[in-house]
């Protein structure tokens, strides 16, 4: 039975033109090898499986190459490459830092350093984990590695730069490794499946990539692992079962709930995704990321930045069209603060579900900052249109600054359609205030006007919900003075209410008569009008005094106002 070798093994890299993501690198040092221009001492850094340790031994093996092919790579058929490949290499020497940390064990390479290469230009020392030596090991090292004998060439790697002494480093070549990008590991993994015979689907390939975070070798042992859950045919639901990662498909069913209010709808796409056993704060983090996407679908210049095969950034396209950039930057600050309060929150499900809450009234908050700003322009502009004892100006004159086809025959709706068009400019806007009963005749306050103002502002109270206001309505008394001024007179529980509404209730008379009338809010006393309940308290109070023996039922059941 053949040995079975894992991928991450391979398909090594074995030339610095296989190298996955680090030109960078591998271009300096095939540059160096050229020019001969070989550092003492190099340090490798970044982060786990970008190729740190494999490209120090290509530069090992390179560097002892008898016959360099003219591209700069070992030939892999000198007696030196041969040595390398089946690892019986007398002159390269490697070193797991992790577990050979302490003074001996650095005082026993060093010792080995005095001794010459046997068939080869070079000795090389290659140290694994470097940051893991003990600061006396270090300090062991310092004077070798700062003049080593000509033959001989360290290579340090480690994932810690932070923890190595600024005196090693100063005697070191240092190369940055950079992460490797999901399209640059799914690439890799294709040309692999093709090889091995596997199919897969792309989505499972990035979901692998994305779940690697950055190193090859990581990919390529998800991938190993893949096969041997699902064979040669790999698709998403596969990797997604087998790493236990949530589908994207919840995430684009939970946005469209929030979008839609439906809270219910929200609360249980979240119990399923609990019930199937994910951690709340997965979920979390999961949805923050999919807002994430959404955001940046918004700019064609970040759509790169999505890392998600074709089929997936088209489904995000198409929903970040319904979804406003204000919900979506509310909605990430909201999973942000419910992350950041995860791990202190006693009762992980209700905090995730208050997040959620929130999140469905989101679009309902920014529609009442909406109405409640341009209310606030709305009565900027009609100060500011307003003026004291206007000055009449004659018809003619309206009618050309209006416009030159308007006439004296115009209607009310007419002029003030004409009027509307030019209010953007201050001189019409000022007109419209201007127009007195002599010169054009708009809507006086009469008992037809004020019956059309005290139904509208009615249907305007019970769109805000004062439904108590709505259902006493009745006892509102509407009165006119004159042709420019209403009267209202109330009790005082809805009397302070109506004061808060005043300006609201101006803005419905101008729009049925045509100019901006003044409204003085009265208070009547009881006895002006009758008695009336208008809480449950009051009601329940009243019942209790005409039927006492209501009172001893009350206690008996219970029973409250509420």
């Amino acid at each position: 039975m053949e040995q079975y070798v894992v991928s991450s093994r391979k398909y090594r890299p074995v030339t610095f033109d296989t190298v996955v993501s680090q030109h960078h690198v591998t271009a300096t040092l095939k540059n160096a090898i050229k020019n001969n221009h070989l550092a003492q001492a190099f340090l490798f850094c970044g982060p786990r499986g970008v190729g740190k340790t494999t490209c120090a031994r290509i530069l090992a093996k390179t560097i002892n190459c008898l016959n360099l092919t003219s591209d700069l790579e070992p030939c892999n058929e000198c007696e030196s490459c041969k040595a390398f490949n089946h690892s019986a290499s007398f002159n390269i020497y490697e070193l797991d830092a992790a577990s050979n940390n302490s003074v001996e064990d650095i005082r026993a390479l060093v010792d080995q350093v005095r001794y010459a290469p046997q068939g080869a230009k070079y000795k090389i020392y290659i140290i694994d984990e470097v940051h893991m030596l003990s600061t006396a090991a270090f300090n062991a090292f310092l004077k070798t590695l700062e003049e080593p004998p000509s033959y001989a060439i360290f290579i340090l790697a480690t994932t810690e730069r932070h923890k190595i002494l600024p005196t090693i480093l100063s005697r070191c070549q240092v190369f940055n490794f950079n992460r490797i990008t999901v399209e640059e590991i799914v690439g890799q993994l294709k040309r692999i499946c093709e090889t091995e015979k596997i199919e897969a689907e792309e989505e499972a390939l990035y979901t692998i990539a994305r779940k690697a975070d950055g190193a090859m070798r990581d990919a390529l042992t998800i991938l190993d692992q893949m096969v041997s859950f699902a064979g040669n045919s790999i698709t998403y639901k596969h990797v997604a079962e087998n790493l236990n990662i949530l589908d994207y498909e919840y995430y684009f069913n939970m946005t469209d709930a929030l979008l839609n209010q439906h809270m219910s709808k929200a609360l249980n796409l979240f119990d399923e995704v609990l019930l199937k056993g994910f951690d709340a704060h997965l979920f979390l983090n999961g949805l923050s990321e999919h807002y994430r996407n959404l955001l940046v679908c918004k700019d064609q210049a970040t759509l790169k930045l999505m890392e998600v095969p074709e089929t997936a950034a088209n489904r995000y396209k198409a929903q970040s069209n319904l979804a406003s950039t204000a919900f979506l930057l509310n909605a990430l600050n909201i999973t942000n603060q419910a992350d950041l309060n995860y791990k202190t929150s006693r009762n992980t499900r209700l905090h995730v579900e208050v997040a959620l809450i929130k999140m469905c009234h989101i679009l309902s908050v920014i529609h009442i900052k909406a109405d409640e700003a341009d209310k606030k322009k709305t009565d900027v502009e009609t100060s500011n249109v307003g003026a004291k004892n206007p000055a009449p100006i004659p018809a003619k004159q309206v009618a050309a600054q209006v416009s030159p086809k308007v006439s004296l025959s115009l209607n009310k709706a007419e002029l003030l359609a004409q009027l509307k068009s030019k209010e953007n400019q201050s001189k019409e806007s000022e007109v419209v205030e201007q127009v007195h009963d002599n010169e054009i005749i708009l809507t006086d306050l009469n008992e037809v006007s004020l019956a059309e103002i005290k139904a509208q502002f009615k249907a305007h109270l019970d769109k805000k919900g004062l439904k108590n206001i709505v259902s006493n309505f009745d006892t509102i008394q509407f009165e006119i003075d004159g042709t420019r001024k209403i009267i209202v007179k109330s009790l005082g529980v809805i009397a302070k209410v109506l004061e808060e509404e005043k300006s609201d209730l101006i803005l419905i008379a101008r729009g049925v008569t045509g100019f901006k009338p003044t409204v003085d809010i009265q208070t009547i006393k009881l006895e002006q009008q009758g008695t009336y309940y208008f809480t449950n308290e009051e009601r329940f109070k009243k019942l209790v005094e005409d039927y006492p023996m209501l009172k001893e039922f009350a206690k008996l059941v219970e029973l409250r106002a509420d």
